[in-house]
Order: structure tokens, then C-alpha cells, then sequence
């Protein structure tokens, strides 16, 4: 709810946050998942103020202030503007529901650019493909939550040719149009993702996991090896099957992994105590990263190198007829 203004953020409270001038990372945003809300009684003057004794900071997050996020009133145009400054490594723009395709396009000239995020932004499939004629080279991480225009074409145009080898976190989360057959597509283009979040898209299913666990990023590395954490929280074509496909010998370096708890308990507490080192989040929770990335070199060497896709097709595992089809599908698709 909107803060009374006793109890709200104001220029003298922003003073006291950094009174000292020693703090090295600052990150202050109002939470717009519910309801739309800003810093209303915070204004040039107090950011300014602030400013003054930020010479150590080392990294800077606001939201919901007359900032770039949340911002309606920023256009294209600003966004080409904004795109002289050649050294952008990262540029933030979420929720800023007026940039389009055309602010993918001058984005794309930005030579140093690393991480983009445009989560609610209106642009569409042909935006991306501006992308991958040149910055899709070098970015590292991309976010396009929430814009809804998006469907599983965006894909094709992202890895055309097989570019951008260097990709590790994706989040096309809440796509209401992106499907398995999207997936399918990112998993044949054999990137090594190693963050791929693909919360609240309903056509997201069982095939999605199933080409995953199936994917292979070269012939040295197991099956689905790359992923380190996987958002499928809230996919509407989740069921039983998937958790098949997520126990090992697959995704061996998975440290985090968002599923709907409710799907089946039983299934997810057995999931979890088979991968002690797997954080499984069943209740929407965002995913992140911490004390189970140093884990790797030794969960990886915990599996044997099976591939249970085989295990499957000769019939070492009773499946049924709807599984099989499944497995053949993706045996005939990765050859």
C-alpha cells in the first residue's frame, strides 16, 4: 500500500542512508508487483545531496524515483540519445512501457554493452532481430519479462546462425505467446545458458524440460549440463513427467530451481532429497545465486555420465505410451 507520509521516504532520510560517505553498494527500489507506487517526496535536490558523498560507491540501483526504470514518459528517441555514450556496460529500462523497437535498434550500436534489461517494454520479435546483427555478439544477459508481444519466433531471431556465444542468463519470463516449440529452438542452438528463467508462460510443458535435459552445448559435456538455474514456476504444461527429467543424471550443475509446489508434493520432497545440493523454491520466490555455486566441480562429479534418454528408448524404465512418444520426439530431434 501507498506509505503514509510520516512513514515515507523524504530528501533529509535519503542523507542518513550514506552519513558517513563508506558505503560501496547501494540498492533502493520500491516493489511495484502489486501496485504501482514511487518515491514521491524524493526530488533532484535530495538525490543531489546524496550524490555528494557517493565518491566510493561502487554500484548504484534505484527504482520507482524520476529515474529510468519505471519511467513512462521515456521514448525512443531518448533511448537513441542516450546511446552516445559509447561505455555502457549495463542499461536498465524495465518497465518503461513506451520504448519499442526502434530503441532495440539504436541500442544495438553500443559496443560494451554486457547486461540489457526490458522487462514490460513494448517491443517484438522484430525488435530482437535487430539484436542479433550485432549486440546478441557480446551480451551476457537479457531480460525481456513481461513483453507480451514476444512469441517463439524471438528465438530464432536471438540465435540466428548460432550466434552469441557468449549468453548465460535469459529471462523470458510471464510470455503468454513463447511455447515448447520455442524452447525447442533454444535448445538446438546449443548456447551455454547458464540462467534461463522461464516463470508464468502457460504454454511452457513438459517437452520444454524434456529438450533441456536433451540439450548438449558440445560433445564433451553431458546432457543439459550448462544450467545452473531454471525458473519453470507457474508453467501452465508442467505435470509428473517433467520431474522424470529432472533428476540425474540430468542438469548435473543445477543449483536452483523454481517449479509449482502444488503440482505434486510428494514428487518435489523426493526431487529435493535426491539433490541435496539443488535449492528447489516452491512458492514464486525469485531465484538467485549464492553459497551453492561453490559446490560445482563436486556435484558435478557426483553423476555418472547415463544418459537416461537411452535407458528410456531400450526400455530399462517402464514408460508409458504418451512418455515414449515424448523420448522419440527428442531422440529424432537431437541427432
Amino acid at each position: 500500500m501507498e506509505p503514509r507520509m510520516g512513514f515515507d521516504l523524504t530528501n533529509n532520510g535519503l542523507q542518513q542512508i550514506n552519513a558517513h560517505g563508506k558505503l560501496k553498494h547501494l540498492c533502493l527500489v520500491r516493489s511495484q508487483e502489486i501496485a504501482p507506487t514511487y518515491f514521491k517526496r524524493v526530488n533532484d535536490l535530495g538525490i543531489l545531496l546524496m550524490a555528494d558523498k557517493c565518491s566510493a560507491m561502487e554500484s548504484i540501483c534505484l527504482g520507482a524515483f524520476a529515474s529510468l526504470r519505471w519511467c513512462n514518459l521515456l521514448t525512443n528517441l531518448a533511448v537513441s540519445r542516450l546511446t552516445s555514450n559509447r561505455d555502457l556496460c549495463m542499461l536498465d529500462l524495465r518497465d518503461c512501457r513506451n520504448l519499442g523497437d526502434e530503441a532495440l535498434r539504436a541500442i544495438n550500436t553500443l559496443p560494451k554493452l554486457k547486461t540489457l534489461l526490458m522487462d514490460g517494454c513494448d517491443i517484438s520479435d522484430v525488435g530482437l532481430s535487430y539484436l542479433s546483427k550485432g549486440l546478441m555478439n557480446t551480451l551476457a544477459s537479457l531480460s525481456v519479462r513481461g513483453c507480451k508481444r514476444l512469441t517463439d519466433r524471438c528465438i530464432s531471431f536471438l540465435f540466428d546462425g548460432n550466434s552469441n556465444r557468449e549468453l548465460r542468463e535469459l529471462d523470458l519470463s510471464n510470455l503468454p505467446n513463447l511455447s515448447d516449440a520455442g524452447v525447442l529452438l533454444l535448445a538446438k542452438s546449443r548456447i551455454p545458458i547458464s540462467e534461463l528463467r522461464l516463470r508464468q508462460c502457460p504454454l511452457i510443458g513438459d517437452t520444454s524440460v524434456m529438450a533441456l535435459a536433451s540439450m548438449q552445448v558440445d560433445e564433451n559435456m553431458c546432457r543439459g549440463s550448462s544450467l545452473r538455474l531454471l525458473d519453470l514456476y507457474n508453467c501452465g504444461g508442467i505435470t509428473q513427467l517433467a520431474f522424470r527429467w529432472l533428476k540425474k543424471p540430468y542438469f548435473p550443475r543445477l543449483r536452483w530451481l523454481g517449479v509449482t509446489g502444488s503440482v505434486n508434493r510428494d514428487i518435489v520432497d523426493a526431487l529435493t532429497r535426491s539433490r541435496p545440493h539443488l535449492h528447489v523454491a516452491t512458492r514464486g520466490e525469485e531465484l538467485g545465486t549464492d553459497q551453492w555455486d561453490n559446490l560445482d566441480d563436486f556435484y558435478a562429479q557426483d553423476y555418472e555420465e547415463v544418459d537416461e534418454l537411452e535407458q528410456w528408448l531400450l526400455g530399462e524404465e517402464d514408460m508409458s505410451d504418451d512418455e515414449m512418444g515424448y523420448a522419440l520426439d527428442m531422440a529424432e530431434l537431437f541427432e
